[in-house]
């Protein structure tokens, strides 16, 4: 059998460090969330709708003209976004609004966008 080479056949070297990582590793549900977030934020057309957002509350209509879409497109993908807590909405007599969610979403996404553009 072919040995890993980059795999570690040692023991512990820093204990401390590892116990320290071991309290606070949170548990297998949080990482399938966090998976999932990270996959919704993923898509183009998600990050395209969040960039909007992100600018100004605005409606499917307003969006889809934007995003150059159907209102039926933009509206499946604000479903899937608000499902998961990272858009919310807001009605105004008929129009709905949509905005990110918290302040964490709104971080989230313009670190992400930074971090694009410092490495370009």
């Amino acid at each position: 059998m072919a040995r890993n080479e980059f795999s570690c056949d040692c023991n512990i070297i820093h204990e401390e460090a590892v116990n320290e990582v071991l309290n606070k590793i949170p548990d297998e549900n949080t990482f399938n969330r966090l998976a999932d977030l990270f996959k919704l934020i993923g898509d183009t057309t998600r990050c395209k709708i969040l960039f909007a957002l992100d600018q100004k509350e605005m409606c499917v209509c307003d969006l889809a003209n934007v995003l150059n879409m159907t209102k039926s497109s933009v509206s499946h993908q604000l479903s899937n976004l608000r499902r998961s807590g990272i858009v919310k909405c807001r009605r105004n007599g008929k129009e709905v609004y949509y905005t990110l969610d918290d302040d964490h979403i709104v971080q989230l996404f313009e670190v992400g966008l930074e971090h694009i553009h410092h490495k370009n």
